[in-house]
């Protein structure tokens, strides 16, 4: 697993943790399919959904490592 900084690309995040997608869709992040999102970074999508960064990537860590564990 990586972890995941404002650095890291959506498209990337989506390809190793696919069940993070209902958190960017309760932040508002509806796009993700499109390809102006698959490029982005995730400091980008927030600053752009009016998200703090700096909360939402902690808690969205915590979400992946919880469902990677549930997985094993």
């Amino acid at each position: 697993m990586i972890e995941i900084t404002k650095d890291t690309l959506l498209s990337d995040i989506l390809e190793v943790a696919p069940e993070s997608v209902p958190m960017f869709l309760a932040m508002g992040m509806h796009c993700l399919g499109c390809e102006a999102a698959s490029g982005e970074t995730l400091g980008e999508a927030c600053e752009v959904h009016d998200v703090d960064a700096n909360v939402f990537v902690p808690k969205l860590n915590e979400f992946i490592a919880a469902a990677k564990t549930q997985e094993a």
